[in-house]
């Protein structure tokens, strides 16, 4: 039995299988993501969901999806399975599926009265192209197997309508079609590894309904369109496999290219390698630079979530060039000591207070794995300079430092940390002022860089920026503590506190560089772990507070309301455990470990093997938003790692 499986009786069971999905990523860019059971109930669903180059990289669902049907002796037993409108299910191939396992790649069992089919998916490392095996395990008579695609041509966030200008044409492949629905596509080809018939079919199924859509308030039916289909005998003990990307290939180096895609794919055996895996999916490789999918399946890559999520992945990955690759990628995009919000954006944004600063974290977290304080503060010195002098110089002109050592920002309607839900245009939690972790990141900056660069011995700067540390601290003190809440206020703005416990004063205590005395530590902690502390992650909001939301659920403006005022992020365990370790030493190790162990359940659940964007702040904290999160998983890797480095 497989660390990761399902049987028949709950991939039978439509409530449990269609709220349990597969993702699978590679390094061009592109995703399969669907149900256990393959009918999908989301837009962003399909076996082949691709970066388009003519439409600015966005992604597009190509091949949604792929019917299998198994016919013998004339009786025909479709495989597939489809939602239409008003909830009726047609074909219903769940009912053949007899398990799911997850070892090198997920792997699907039909069987179909003598007939036991298999069917194995992955996407080629670096291509737009997903491969398919099916393999004949039992069978006692001639058997067919007949394929069946269903297209759609259409960007992630939109949805196909039958139309007159779609091109039903297709031209002959090798053992195979290529077809491309609209101008301004790629052609997509459609190839097998055996010789097989193409039967030209072409017509529009109407209607096909997704379900998670039309429990968000979104647009949800969908017509899809089917050229026709293939077709050809398949004999016991035979594998056939069926490619569609968007290159033709040689169709006899089909198997070869699977059995080599699938020797690069570790075992899922463990919680630690099944959170491996899935930091692989993040990372998307362009030439010789790299980029951080902040989730999937419908984010980019967002500036402040790869800066955090960055140490994780590189612990979870066992990678020691990463890191350099991404800030390397990163600078490129460096503005007077700020990064835009996004680089894949083709209008630059400058929206964040505190994106710089994490930059220069991330950099104190490579420093600390490799040492050599002279080569960091020569290749990095430069950027960290010129991001203090922004912050200092006000530079970005809504971020500025005060007379007192701290930073504030402010800009009308833009949230500029990393609570960002509007409605309306409005930010839901604004914090416009002087936000609690931006102020505690810009101390643990300062005293990073005159401590590396002491040893690094650059005596211009250190003189420059030395009587910042004491000022700082002391200001930060005076700004954010107050022995009567034992605890940080989250945001000062023009003078007034919010003393909302959030877990941003949580990161204050966590960092290396803290201005808090142990004993306050210990303070923010206790109410950290009394009032936000779940098996899920940190709250966003204490329950106690009158704007407490504990569910994310209803419309759009519903959930954006609840996702910053309860939603429970995994990220932040991360800041926890270390904050906890760093106070309670070997001694706190009992505690934390059962926590981040607790997410071990969380890899049946949602999205198999990885960890979703946000949890409910109320039991049984079920997952809501994106399917998979970098900086959650980088999270729950950070704090695993860092409890097997106490335990050592």
């Amino acid at each position: 039995m497989h660390y990761l499986s399902f049987d028949q009786e709950q991939l039978i069971n439509l409530e449990y299988s269609l709220n349990k999905e597969i993702l699978r990523t590679n390094k061009a860019g592109s995703y399969l993501c669907t149900t256990l059971n393959g009918c999908n109930t989301r837009k962003y669903h399909g076996l082949l969901v691709s970066p388009i180059e003519n439409f600015g990289g966005e992604k597009h669902v190509l091949l949604s999806a792929l019917d299998e049907t198994v016919i013998q002796n004339e009786a025909e037993f479709n495989l597939g399975i489809r939602r239409y409108q008003g909830g009726t299910y047609e074909p219903k191939g769940h009912k053949y599926i007899r398990n799911v396992q997850f070892g090198n790649v997920p792997k699907i069992t039909y069987r179909v009265g003598g007939v036991v089919l298999t069917k194995e998916r992955l996407l080629v490392e670096k291509e737009e192209q997903v491969l398919i095996r099916y393999t004949l395990e039992e069978a006692k008579s001639p058997t067919v197997l007949r394929l069946k695609p269903f297209l759609a041509f259409r960007n992630i966030h939109a949805l196909s309508k039958a139309n007159m200008f779609v091109n039903t044409h297709y031209h002959k492949a090798d053992s195979g079609i290529s077809v491309r629905l609209y101008e301004g596509y790629p052609d997509l080809f459609m190839q097998t590894s055996k010789t097989v018939d193409f039967v030209p079919v072409p017509d529009w199924y109407y209607n096909v309904e997704y379900l998670k859509e039309l429990n968000r308030g979104y647009d949800y039916l969908e017509d899809l369109f089917v050229p026709g289909y293939f077709e050809f005998p398949l004999a016991k003990g035979e594998s056939v496999i069926f490619g569609a990307g968007l290159k033709e290939v040689k169709s006899v180096s089909l198997k070869q290219r699977f059995t080599r895609e699938l020797k690069k794919r570790g075992q899922k055996e463990t919680f630690s390698s099944s959170l491996e895996h899935a930091a692989k999916q993040f990372v998307m490789h362009k030439k010789k630079t790299a980029e951080i999918i902040a989730g999937f399946p419908w984010y980019g890559s967002i500036t402040r979530q790869t800066f955090i999520s960055l140490p994780g992945l590189c612990l979870s990955l066992k990678d020691r060039n990463l890191c350099a690759t991404i800030l390397d990628s990163y600078l490129k995009y460096f503005n007077d000591g700020f990064f835009p919000d996004n680089i894949g954006d083709g209008e630059l944004t400058y929206h964040s207070a505190d994106t710089s600063l994490w930059f220069i974290w991330v950099v104190q977290h490579c420093y600390k794995k490799r040492g050599n304080p002279e080569q960091t503060w020569k290749i990095y010195g430069p950027a960290i300079k010129r991001i203090l002098e922004g912050y200092r110089e006000s530079k970005l002109g809504y971020v500025e430092m005060t007379s007192d050592g701290l930073i504030q920002a402010a800009k009308d309607d833009v949230a500029l940390t990393w609570m960002d839900s509007y409605i309306l245009g409005h930010p839901v939690v604004p914090r416009a002022g002087m936000p609690v972790e931006v102020n505690a990141l810009w101390f643990n900056a300062i005293c990073f860089a005159l401590d590396l660069a002491d040893m690094a011995g650059d005596m211009d700067f250190i003189e420059e920026w030395k009587d910042m540390v004491e000022k700082v601290a002391r200001s930060f003190l005076k700004t954010f503590w107050s022995d009567g809440h034992a605890s940080l206020a989250d945001y000062v703005f023009d003078g007034q506190a919010d003393w909302a416990v959030r877990p941003n004063m949580v990161i204050a205590v966590a960092l290396d560089y803290s201005p808090l005395s142990k004993e306050q530590q210990k303070q923010v902690l206790s109410v950290a772990k009394r009032k936000l502390l779940t098996n899920r992650g940190l709250r966003s909001l204490s329950p106690d507070h009158l704007r407490y939301k504990g569910s994310v659920r209803g419309n759009q403006q519903e959930r954006e309301a609840a996702v910053h005022m309860g939603a429970v992020y995994p990220w932040l365990l991360q800041f926890f455990v270390e904050a906890y370790l760093k106070i309670h030493k070997r001694g706190g190790l009992p505690f934390v470990k059962q926590i981040v162990e607790s997410f071990e359940q969380e890899m049946t659940e949602n999205c198999v093997g990885t960890v979703s964007e946000m949890y409910d702040g109320n039991p049984p904290h079920s997952g809501k938003g994106a399917l998979s999160q970098a900086w959650n998983v980088a999270g729950v890797s950070y704090a695993l790692n860092l409890i097997q480095k106490y335990r050592e």
